[in-house]
């Protein structure tokens, strides 16, 4: 019995998620029927976290322990043969057989991207949130700057979610704007050694209340403090949302 780690890159938009679910397309389920096609073992597919219906990732880790003896890059190519095309399994590797892809996880980098003002691309419509109208970019800036460091995220985290601790540290949040064919992205990046359910969509719907002038860029300290969910900004979007990478101690 061998332990594989993989990075998974996947298009999110026709999917429930990662998860399992009955009669329901989703990550999870497409992996364990491909691997049950080559291995003809039933296989739990583990993950570094379960994205939600309708987010991407360029950095899915996976994981998996199975008898089959095929070379690692034979497999992950017969994985990716076996597989939709909106998902692709970039690497596979034998890994020791106490990996495991949440436990082990240091940090984690996810990317947000909005698409503001009345020039939009439609063609980004399931990648992007389309905001219908500009934003402030520098108060967003200013705004984010608050997030960083070691806090607790409590006013941050879906309610009703059931953690040990909402303390977690963000060590990044950078925002940065570029335009093509006359619209212009918002990019946001975020680092942390770990993410509360629906933080980063609900920290970059507080970033865009601060730009479209709901709020002063300081309120954050104060939402921060508060505690409670109803302080913050509202959820963005799914589909902006992308999981990019998540580092481990031997930092692959």
């Amino acid at each position: 019995m061998r332990n594989f780690k993989g990075i998974l890159a996947y298009d999110g938009s026709k999917y429930v998620g990662w998860q399992l679910q009955v009669e329901q397309p989703t990550i999870q389920g497409k992996l364990e029927q491909a691997l049950l096609k080559i291995t003809g073992e039933e296989i739990r597919v583990l993950s570094s976290g379960r994205t939600d219906s309708g987010v991407h990732a360029h950095g899915q880790v996976i994981s998996f322990r199975t008898q089959c003896d095929l070379a690692e890059n034979i497999l992950c190519r017969a994985i990716n043969a076996q597989t939709p095309f909106d998902m692709f399994l970039r690497n596979l590797a034998v890994v020791a057989e106490d990996f495991h892809p949440i436990r082990d996880a240091t940090s984690k980098h996810y990317r947000y991207l909005i698409q503001p003002g009345p020039v939009q691309n439609p063609l980004v419509l399931k990648f992007a949130w389309l905001f219908p109208t500009a934003l402030d970019f520098p108060a967003m800036q200013q705004a984010a700057q608050h997030f960083v460091g070691k806090h607790d995220f409590a006013s941050f985290e879906a309610t009703g979610s059931d953690r040990k601790t909402s303390v977690r540290h963000v060590t990044e949040l950078t925002l940065s704007s570029s335009a093509q064919h006359q619209a212009t992205t918002i990019q946001v990046d975020i680092r942390a050694d770990g993410f509360l359910y629906n933080m980063v969509r609900n920290i970059v719907g507080s970033l865009v209340e601060v730009g479209a002038g709901k709020h002063a860029p300081n309120r954050v300290v104060e939402v921060l403090a508060a505690l409670d969910r109803r302080q913050a900004g509202m959820t963005a979007p799914a589909q902006g949302l992308y999981l990019m990478h998540v580092e481990y101690a031997d930092n692959e």
